[in-house]
């Protein structure tokens, strides 16, 4: 506590290849990011160089909250997946802002609204490519989203992409809605993913122990997914996940796990473990000890 600067370290290994990293946090400073020794341009360069999962309660966002949180968790997914494709958000919201300010200053008289033609054909075409990534995504992670929530006890779960490609004819049929609004109302960044079980939106029917069973099955998909595409197993972080399962739930995840990435997982309560770990660390007092 009072301290001005705190230090996180990590060294591990990537196969056969050993690495030691570090991210250095300072008061009114930025944080910054070592790995090996050498600085590294932002601390988010990490994302791409270790591949890490995380299920916390706050996921739970991911199934009962807006479209935009589905749409930025397939992104990332994407990002992962598809290393080619990682900046297929980026690019596309990009194209969306230039025309969202070409569209703005057609309204006000400033610019003649040809301006808006480049935009126009760049969102459609950044927006295709975008769209096309999104199912792709949904597409790898599906097969074994349905079998792990099948597993963990949501039978009949499924993944569905709401929205197409916009073109440059439907963007041009909507331009005076578009120039009243001063933004574009047609194309991916207005879309969503529908998660599903027994043909059910989890969303607005499922219950929150549904949801939570969801969120956990999307993160072990992805894991295997990322195992089946680059040969790695990521690295799997699991904060309170066993606090709403039951029993048959925890042996059913014990069982998953075992055929999987390394994962650390955190409980209240030894007993809640679904399975003896391989390590175990008790935090208490403000220490961490064997256990």
């Amino acid at each position: 506590m009072g301290s001005e600067r705190a230090k996180v370290a990590l060294a591990g290994a990537r196969g056969p290849v050993p690495f030691t990293t570090e991210v250095l946090l300072r008061v009114h400073e930025p944080r910054f990011a070592r790995l090996d020794g050498e600085r590294l341009p932002s601390p988010e360069s990490l994302r791409h160089t270790f591949r890490t999962l995380v299920f916390t309660p706050d996921r739970l966002a991911v199934v009962k909250g807006g479209p935009a949180i589905r749409r930025a968790y397939v992104d990332r997914a994407a990002a992962r997946l598809f290393p080619g494709r990682a900046t297929a958000a980026s690019e596309y919201a990009a194209a969306l802002a230039q025309r969202n300010a070409a569209l703005r200053r057609a309204a006000a008289g400033i610019a003649d609204s040809g301006a808006l033609d480049p935009w126009t054909g760049a969102v459609a075409r950044h927006g295709r490519e975008l769209v096309e990534t999104r199912r792709a995504t949904l597409a790898a992670l599906a097969p074994a989203f349905a079998e792990t929530a099948e597993r963990l006890g949501l039978p009949a779960a499924s993944l569905e992409y709401a929205g197409e490609p916009p073109s440059v004819k439907d963007l041009e049929r909507r331009l005076a809605a578009d120039l009243e609004r001063g933004s574009t109302g047609l194309g991916p960044h207005l879309h969503d993913v529908v998660i599903a079980a027994g043909g059910r939106d989890l969303r607005a029917f499922g219950s929150q122990g549904e949801q939570r069973t969801a969120v956990l099955a999307l993160v072990l998909a992805e894991a295997r997914a990322l195992e089946e595409r680059t040969g790695s197993a990521p690295l799997v972080l699991l904060d309170d996940v066993l606090s709403e399962l039951d029993a048959p739930r925890r042996k059913a995840l014990s069982e998953l796990l075992a055929a999987g990435s390394q994962t650390v997982i955190t409980a209240t309560s030894a007993d809640l473990l679904p399975a003896e770990p391989t390590q175990l660390l008790v935090v208490a007092d403000g220490a961490v000890r064997e256990g």
